[in-house]
C-alpha cells in the first residue's frame, strides 16, 4: 500500500506540474509544446480520477471498520478497494505516448508472386474491416493494384481516438496457406503479405524542410504501366536526408497527390525517429511482446484446418472465416494484455 501511495504522490506532482504548465504563457504561445503537454495532461486525467476515487474508498473503509452501524459495508468497499487498486496499477502503467493517434497502414504484397498480390488483398480487407467494427473511419490514400487483381500495395489511413493503439499489433508479417485459385493440383502454397503500422504524425511534430525534398512529378500509370491521364499529376518525394522515398498517383491533382504524400512521409519520419529511441530503450530494458520488427512473422492463417495462429500471444482461433471479417479484438486484446503485465513486472523491478 505504500508502494501504491508513493505512485499516487508522483501522480497528483505530475498532474498539478502538467495544469501549470498548459497555463503558461510560453507554453501557450508555442504550438508544438502546447499539443505536447495537451496529451500529456489527457493522458493523466483518467489515472488522476482512479487515484481520487480510490483515496475516497479508502477513507469511507477505514470509517465503516471504526463504525459499528457501517460495518456490514466492510466486504463490499474491501473487494471495491482491491478493484480500484488494479485498475489504478494498470492505468499508471507508462502507455506509449503514440497510442492515441490516428494511424497509416501500409500493406504490401511479399513471397509468393500473384497469390501473395492476393492474399494483400485480403489482408487490407481484414484490416479496414476491423476498423470499421472499431468505429474509425478509413480513409485509402494510394493503391497499386496486380494484374491478377490483387494489390502489390495499398496504404490507408484508420482515424480515431486510440487507432494506433489497436492497429500496432497488425504490423509484421502475415502468412497465408492455403491453395491458389489458380493451382490446378490442389497444392497447398505459402505467401506473405507485410503491414507496416505507423502512427499519423501531426505537421507540428515533425518538421519537413522543403529544401531537404527532391520532388519529382509524372503521369498516373494503371496496373500494365499503361498511362491513365495526359497530366503530370503523380508525385514522387523523395527525402534526401534520409532516403525515403513516397510515390502518389491515385488523385487528378497533383496538389492532392503532394499532400497525401507528405502525410505519409511524415509517418515515416516519426516511426524512424520512434524506432532509433526504442532501440536506445530496449538495451536497458526487455523488450515488449515481440519484436515489432515489420520482417517478423507474427500470424499464420491456414485455410485447410481454418485456423489462425498468433506467433506472439500464443493463441490459436478455428474461426479463419471470422477473423478475415474484422475480428481481431482476442488477438489485440491478450497482446495488450501482455504488454501491460510485462511492464508492469518492469516497474515493480
Amino acid at each position: 500500500m505504500a508502494a501504491l501511495d508513493a505512485l499516487i504522490e508522483e501522480l497528483d506532482r505530475s498532474y498539478r506540474e502538467t495544469q501549470e504548465r498548459m497555463s503558461d504563457p510560453a507554453v501557450y504561445n508555442d504550438h508544438r509544446e502546447a499539443a505536447a503537454v495537451g496529451r500529456r495532461l489527457k493522458e493523466l486525467e483518467g489515472p488522476y480520477r482512479l487515484a481520487q476515487e480510490w483515496r475516497s474508498t479508502r477513507d469511507d473503509l477505514q470509517a465503516a471498520r471504526g463504525d459499528g452501524d457501517l460495518r456490514e459495508l466492510v466486504p463490499e468497499l474491501e473487494e471495491r478497494l482491491a478493484a480500484l487498486e488494479d485498475e489504478l496499477k494498470l492505468a499508471l502503467v507508462a502507455s506509449d505516448p503514440a497510442d492515441p493517434k490516428d494511424v497509416i497502414v501500409e500493406v504490401r504484397q511479399a513471397a509468393g508472386g500473384d497469390e501473395a498480390a492476393l492474399w494483400a488483398r485480403d489482408v487490407y480487407r481484414m484490416l479496414t474491416r476491423y476498423a470499421e467494427r472499431r468505429g474509425f473511419r478509413i480513409e485509402e490514400l494510394s493503391s497499386s493494384p496486380s494484374d491478377g487483381g490483387g494489390f502489390k500495395e495499398v496504404t490507408f489511413a484508420a482515424k480515431g481516438e486510440g487507432a494506433y493503439s489497436v492497429f500496432k499489433w497488425e504490423g509484421g508479417t502475415h502468412r497465408v496457406q492455403r491453395v491458389p485459385e489458380t493451382e490446378s493440383q490442389g497444392r497447398i502454397h505459402t505467401s506473405t503479405a507485410t503491414v507496416a503500422v505507423m502512427p499519423e504524425a501531426e505537421e507540428i511534430e515533425v518538421a519537413v524542410d522543403e529544401n531537404e525534398l527532391k520532388i519529382d512529378v509524372y503521369r498516373s500509370t494503371g496496373p500494365g504501366g499503361q498511362s491513365v491521364n495526359t497530366t503530370d499529376s503523380a508525385v514522387r518525394i523523395t527525402h534526401v536526408p534520409t532516403g525515403l522515398v513516397v510515390a502518389m498517383q491515385d488523385e487528378k491533382s497533383q496538389l492532392q497527390n503532394k499532400q497525401k504524400a507528405l502525410r505519409v512521409l511524415r509517418a515515416r519520419l516519426y516511426e524512424l525517429e520512434r524506432g532509433k529511441q526504442q532501440a536506445d530503450l530496449a538495451a536497458q530494458r526487455r523488450s515488449q511482446v515481440g519484436s515489432g520488427e515489420r520482417a517478423e512473422k507474427i500470424r499464420t492463417y491456414n485455410f485447410p484446418e481454418n485456423r489462425v495462429t498468433d506467433h506472439r500471444s500464443h493463441r490459436t482461433l478455428h474461426s479463419l472465416d471470422k477473423v478475415l471479417q474484422g475480428e481481431l479484438d482476442e488477438f489485440t486484446e491478450a497482446l495488450a494484455a501482455e504488454e501491460r503485465r510485462r511492464a508492469l513486472e518492469d516497474r515493480a523491478a
